[in-house]
């Protein structure tokens, strides 16, 4: 299983809290690339729902590993 940030902007507008298979479900009717559907079939499935795509990747950049001041915008 390989995640790049392309891929994972796939998830961006998954209905989180999501479990695997909504997950799944969600790349499919989204028109996700098959590898996002793959990585996500490979995922660890203990029934509880993913609460965000941290979950699902840990290394998804968050608003915080921006270096820019964004009140200067």
């Amino acid at each position: 299983m390989y995640w790049t940030l392309e891929l994972a902007s796939y998830l961006d507008d998954a209905p989180w809290p999501a479990t695997k298979d909504e997950l799944i479900d969600f790349a499919i009717r989204s028109g996700a690339p098959l590898e996002v559907i793959e990585n996500l079939q490979e995922l660890e499935d203990d029934g509880e729902p993913f609460e965000t795509i941290e979950e699902v990747w840990p290394d998804y950049p968050t608003p915080d590993d921006y270096f820019f001041n964004a009140d200067e915008l």
